[in-house]
């Protein structure tokens, strides 16, 4: 499988791009990045130093996606989504007379977005924290703190609302405030038939795919 590589844009040094992957207009990705097979990552999206991508994942055009950000298989990124690393940001040291690197150093927080996992439109990403396998970040949430796996999570900030199968559509809804007190011995998906087990919270699938 070969790769697509726009002629504008701008890949630097010591960058891997994996085979099958594209890599559209105006992208810039910063050195030691790297990308994994069959990626799409979409118009005017950068992506910073170092920053890790796993293979068949899909960024759409504007992503923002800072140093110290993790991203495993399967997982998609909406549009104008933009991650953070920095809690309490400053441009200059704090007497002025310098201006901060850019470079990662140890006010730079990490971000892992696990395998299969979505995040919507317009998503605003905090540090220091996870987004769980296979869940599902409702567009233009402000995601303040860890998601669990396979949870739905909306708004400002992001809470879990319910739960979602692998193939994203939803399984579960929670009661108002108790994503922690969610049961049920069973749940079928009813679009794929994949089930799962509810307890606490915590999602266990009964009907892995092979």
């Amino acid at each position: 499988m070969t790769r697509r590589i726009h002629s504008t844009a701008l890949i630097e040094e010591d960058v891997e791009i994996g085979a099958g992957s594209s890599v559209w207009d105006s992208v810039h990705i910063r050195r030691g990045a790297r990308i994994g097979a069959e990626c799409i990552i979409g118009e005017k999206t950068y992506i910073a130093y170092d920053v890790k991508i796993g293979d068949r994942v899909k960024l759409n055009a504007f992503v923002y996606l800072c140093a110290a950000v993790t991203i495993e298989d399967g997982v998609m990124i909406s549009a104008g989504t933009i991650f953070t690393n920095d809690r309490f940001p400053r441009a200059t040291t704090s007497d002025l007379r310098q201006l901060r690197t850019s470079e990662p150093d140890t006010h730079t927080l990490p971000t892992l977005i696990r395998q299969g996992a979505t995040i919507g439109a317009g998503c605003t990403i905090g540090n220091n924290l996870t987004v769980g396998r296979f869940a599902m970040v409702g567009m233009g949430a402000l995601v303040t703190r860890s998601i669990p796996d396979f949870h739905l999570a909306i708004g400002h900030p992001a809470i879990s609302v319910g739960c979602v199968c692998r193939c994203g559509e939803p399984v579960l809804r929670f009661a108002a405030g108790a994503s922690a007190a969610a049961n049920a011995d069973e749940t079928v998906c009813a679009a794929c038939g994949l089930a799962y087990r509810i307890h606490g919270g915590v999602v266990t699938e009964l009907t892995p795919p092979l």
